[in-house]
């Protein structure tokens, strides 16, 4: 049973800053691709980083650092969201194979608030 979780939101005022965390784990054989993703209340949910793109209403802003956290910086009341964090299960470099390999898994969320 793979297990995602993310740590570390809460609020902050416009122009503060955020680290979430996302740990997945499960399976020793496995390797977790992490990527992000927000769902603001009544919009759809959205990407917003891994670790070879990010989007453009966050760049500048926000990146994605060597242990997939997701380091979150001039925040705004738009950033306002429930940021979740997607694993894409792989197999080690080396390693046996996976056995969920390309399976993904959604942690449960971890809540931003910006207030203006």
């Amino acid at each position: 049973q793979v297990q995602v979780a993310e740590s570390g939101g809460g609020s902050v005022q416009t122009g503060g800053s955020l680290r979430l965390s996302c740990q997945a784990s499960g399976y020793a054989d496995c390797a977790f691709d992490v990527s992000w993703y927000r769902q603001a209340p009544g919009k759809e949910r959205e990407f917003v980083s891994d670790k070879r793109r990010i989007a453009d209403f966050v760049k500048g802003r926000f990146f994605i650092s060597p242990d997939n956290s997701l380091m979150l910086n001039i925040l705004k009341p738009e950033d306002t969201a429930v940021y979740y964090c997607r694993a894409v299960a792989s197999s080690r470099i080396g390693g046996i194979k996976c056995s969920v390999r390309g399976y993904e898994y959604w942690g449960q969320g971890t809540q931003v608030t910006v207030s203006s």
